[in-house]
């Protein structure tokens, strides 16, 4: 039997593997480019492929999607932005919840919506906690969704808020700093939420070194993700990974 990707990031939990993935944005990515995205992407070990982005506004996701599962047999996941960023193709959604914000409509309200889509197409949907932090600067997301993130210095109300997503029955909890971020999540709130939390954890944003990733994997996250620095220079890709990778216990 074909192992599932949630199954999978549930091994990776177990046996201490860290794991990375790389954010792909299909408004930023020239379908042209794809083969060499993801030949330097298997050279360098990288496990996951997130796509997705906050606005979506190109009409190439299932094309995009096609040639890197063409390339690769690295796992793709959806990580949408909106209910229209769906494709039949990819192996897996991650259904994301903005459990850090109170707007019902990114709490609920598009899952409705969207619903009947996701069941169609069949693809492995990963009901995730989506907790936007603080990332010192103004992002995409905060301002799509109209509502301020996690204060940056206050892992106390990150951890409350994931332990509601994991009572809630999420799969994922997912610490974003948000795409441009001047400074990750602090290693305190990713150690907290690791603390309280038994689920897989996913950090993402502002990381733009190795030192970044090491520390973000050192201080418990599961899984590392990594797009925006690496889209202004893809030579930093196979340190990014090593760094992460380096601390598999």
């Amino acid at each position: 039997m074909q192992q599932t990707v949630y199954h999978q990031l549930l091994a990776g939990k177990r046996d201490g593997k860290k794991s990375f993935a790389l954010l792909i944005d299909p408004d930023k990515t020239a379908l042209p480019a794809v083969p060499a995205l993801v030949q330097a992407a298997t050279t360098s070990g990288v496990d996951y492929f997130f796509v997705g982005g906050s606005l979506v506004v190109s009409q190439v996701m299932d094309e995009l999607i096609l040639l890197l599962k063409a390339h690769s047999s690295i796992p793709v996941l959806l990580f949408p932005g909106a209910p229209a960023q769906l494709s039949a193709h990819a192996d897996a959604l991650l259904y994301l919840s903005l459990i850090s914000g109170r707007n019902a409509d990114l709490l609920i309200g598009q899952h409705v919506l969207s619903a009947p889509a996701v069941k169609r197409s069949g693809v492995e949907v990963i009901s995730t906690g989506y907790m936007v932090v603080d990332g010192g600067a103004p992002t995409t997301v905060s301002y799509i969704s109209g509502t301020p993130p996690l204060p940056h210095d206050k892992p106390d109300i990150a951890v409350c808020t994931a332990m509601a997503g994991e009572l809630l029955g999420m799969k994922l909890i997912y610490l974003d700093a948000g795409s441009g971020a001047r400074r990750p999540v602090s290693t305190t709130m990713i150690t907290a939420v690791r603390q309280h939390v038994a689920l897989p954890i996913i950090v993402g944003g502002g990381m733009r070194d190795a030192e970044a990733v090491y520390t973000a994997a050192k201080a418990g996250a599961d899984v590392i993700v990594v797009g925006n620095v690496l889209e202004e220079n893809r030579s930093l890709l196979p340190e990014l990974v090593g760094a992460v990778k380096a601390m598999t216990v």
